[in-house]
């Protein structure tokens, strides 16, 4: 190795500044921060003869998850399952195709300051929900079935892509677009052809993350009747059918399991 090299290799550690300056108030905010979680920690109420109780229900339950039973419910199973996997995909496909033009919108150094700051509060609206919450909400709306968990995952996927696509955009090589900027290209010619090649390997891993993301959560809506294999499970649990719960959930680990091992195989691929 030449001696050039060697000297653009730091010769000592040099700790990082830290945020808080003051060595006694570091320690008193880890103090406070400590001490808050002890009497959080305190407050808690446990009733520890229901937690004796549920011992002998849990034990029942993971001797269903051992034995499971497919063939008792299996077509509502099956039902569950082509309505889970029907709301992921179209939920998916949908909420990628609005969170594009409101991710570029919620780019700074794209959008106008108005654009922006509509798209952004879009996003924090999106965001600022948790998906049992919307998926209440459209119930009470819409009625019970897959209709109500179609949106809601729609809705939910919207914040999730348009935030981390904005931000991808934002950190783009501006080299490439002040490129594409002196050739007096158009806006779209700009997005199209600056933006879009760095960002598209992106979209499709964070597509395909929120693709598994929303399975897993189509299980959970459909707790509160959103449809999905998440009702076929509420069933069985709530008729102490845990042998039907356990292969229900056997099954949503398989898809899920598969759907990891896909993307993860398409997403070295486009890399």
């Amino acid at each position: 190795m030449s001696r050039t090299a060697l000297d653009t290799y730091p010769s000592s550690w040099k700790r990082p500044p830290l945020f808080i300056q003051s060595r006694t108030m570091r320690l008193a905010i880890y103090g406070g921060a400590l001490v808050y979680l002890v009497a959080a920690l305190w407050t808690v109420e446990v009733n520890w003869a229901r937690v004796y109780e549920g011992l002998d229900r849990g034990w029942r339950f993971l001797q269903g998850f051992l034995v499971p039973d497919f063939t008792s419910r299996w077509r509502d199973i099956v039902k569950g399952l082509e309505e889970s996997l029907t709301m992921t995909f179209c939920s998916t496909i949908v909420g990628v195709l609005i969170s594009i033009p409101i991710g570029i919108g919620a780019a700074r150094n794209l959008a106008p300051p108005p654009v922006y700051y509509v798209c952004r509060s879009i996003i924090a609206l999106s965001r600022a929900f948790q998906e049992i919450i919307i998926a209440i909400l459209l119930v009470a709306m819409f009625g019970f079935g897959p209709f109500a968990g179609f949106l809601t995952l729609a809705f939910a996927t919207i914040g999730f892509i348009a935030k981390l696509l904005a931000e991808d955009i934002e950190e783009i090589d501006e080299g490439q677009a002040e490129a594409i900027r002196a050739t007096g290209a158009s806006w779209m010619q700009l997005v199209n052809y600056a933006v879009q090649p760095q960002v598209m390997p992106r979209l499709i891993g964070l597509s395909l993350y929120r693709f598994d993301i929303n399975f897993r959560e189509s299980a959970v809506i459909g707790i509160v009747g959103a449809g999905g294999i998440g009702a076929t499970l509420n069933t069985a649990i709530d008729r102490y059918e845990y042998d039907s719960a356990g292969a229900v959930l056997i099954l949503i680990i398989v898809i899920v399991m598969l759907a990891e091992y896909g993307s993860g195989i398409i997403r070295k691929r486009i890399n």
